[in-house]
């Protein structure tokens, strides 16, 4: 991305600046508390069923092994073999680390069963998918210390088909959501960056990155298009009804929301990994968040004039990640790849001796287009074929770009 004079502040904000979590109205608190519990107590029996019937009917997308570890025994994870893995003789295996979202507060690994398995099975990587306490019992920084304690525990499982050799150090971290949240969070702590097989790469897709701002002053940066069918064509974000509670459930109060490890959008790009991707979806609030994060340490990691969008910026093309309002994107393509014409605005993916960064923008998506139970829940019938297409797309994609330049395999 070539410099611009208007355009290349940090999203508007004073990084040095401290930003307290305020103590909200006793009725906002109120309301607040009222939601969520009400909310963890009907999906909690919901979770309960699905377990039971999967138990007893295993779906094809299902985990080869469920297991705890001494560290966090009521946090159990999810492994992922290959389906052509042969373990006569045993091989290593390249390594992703999952983490599924649900606003810190709700939210399950089963959820990510689906996606996990693809990626095993089509792209032969082991894939552990990795849990946390929920807020509000567990808020802040109870998450990124649990993934820190189960990444490490399976790090040094040697029951896992690893490669350890710190060399190779074919590892990444990847996150949904909350979870991208977390991915860049862990992948900034001592222990883990400590760790001979810390992971190579930290993935984020359509993650919460800046905490710092209220919810409702995201949707100024997210493109509405109403010429596509309910409900991406929707006015309204289907995150903003939930963003609130999931802030106060997690948030201390007190707590300064711009420390790195809340908001990953303010960590120096030296504390996260080598290698970072970020994605996002197009019509989801979160969205230029993400962008502003990707640009930003693509400039720090080139020590080059980049253009990082300024989310209260006058001009369209820096306020508003994608289009502009009313344009739709093209069907079933990932914007700025291959055989498209190429926009900046939509991916850009650069390397540098001993580390690079990649984003993706993916078009005409919502937030969780991924996610077959999510669509199942506010997909229409074309929103869920095109969100189908351009999931395998980024995939292949993500993939791809883990192998040929992060790992080089």
């Amino acid at each position: 991305m070539t410099s611009d004079a208007a355009s290349l502040a940090d999203g508007g904000a004073d990084q040095d600046t401290v930003v307290r979590r305020q103590v909200p109205p006793f009725l906002s608190k109120l309301m607040y508390a009222s939601y969520m519990y009400s909310l963890k107590t009907f999906l909690g029996p919901v979770f309960w069923l699905r377990e039971w019937t999967e138990s007893r009917n295993p779906p094809e997308g299902r985990p080869n092994i469920v297991k705890t570890y001494e560290c966090r025994p009521g946090l159990p994870v999810r492994i992922f073999f290959p389906s052509s893995y042969d373990e006569t003789p045993p091989a290593t295996l390249p390594t992703l680390f999952t983490i599924h979202g649900g606003g810190f507060c709700v939210g399950h690994q089963r959820d990510d069963d689906e996606w996990n398995r693809a990626f095993a099975d089509k792209h032969h990587t082991l894939v552990v998918s990795l849990n946390y306490s929920k807020a509000p019992t567990s808020p802040f920084p109870t998450a990124p210390h649990d993934v820190e304690a189960l990444l490490l525990a399976a790090l040094d499982d040697a029951s896992l088909p690893i490669d350890r050799t710190p060399a190779a150090n074919r590892t990444a971290i990847l996150g949904f959501s909350a979870g991208g949240n977390l991915a860049l969070s862990t992948a900034q702590l001592p222990r883990v960056r400590a760790h001979p097989l810390t992971p190579s790469a930290a993935v984020s897709i359509y993650g919460c990155l800046d905490l710092s701002y209220p919810p409702h002053e995201k949707l100024r940066n997210r493109p509405f298009k109403p010429a596509l069918a309910s409900p991406r064509g929707d006015a309204k974000d289907a995150l903003i009804g939930l963003a609130p509670a999931f802030d106060w459930s997690y948030i201390p109060y007190g707590q300064d929301l711009r420390d790195p490890r809340l908001s990953p959008h303010y960590a120096p790009r030296d504390a996260l990994p080598p290698y970072v991707a970020i994605v996002g979806a197009e019509l989801d609030m979160l969205a230029h968040e993400s962008w502003r994060v990707a640009c930003r340490f693509l400039r720090e990691g080139t020590c080059r004039e980049v253009v990082v969008p300024d989310r209260e910026s006058e001009r369209v093309e820096w306020r508003v990640c994608g289009n502009e309002k009313g344009m739709v994107s093209g069907k079933g393509e990932l914007i700025g790849l291959g055989g498209v014409q190429k926009d900046e605005r939509f991916a850009f993916e650069e390397s540098w001796e001993g580390g690079g960064v990649k984003w993706l923008l993916v078009p005409d998506v919502t937030h969780g287009f991924d996610n077959p139970h999510i669509r199942a829940l506010v997909g229409g019938e074309e929103a869920t074929a095109d969100a189908k297409i351009k999931t395998e797309l980024y995939m292949d994609e993500l993939a791809r770009w883990l192998k040929e330049v992060v790992w080089r395999v």
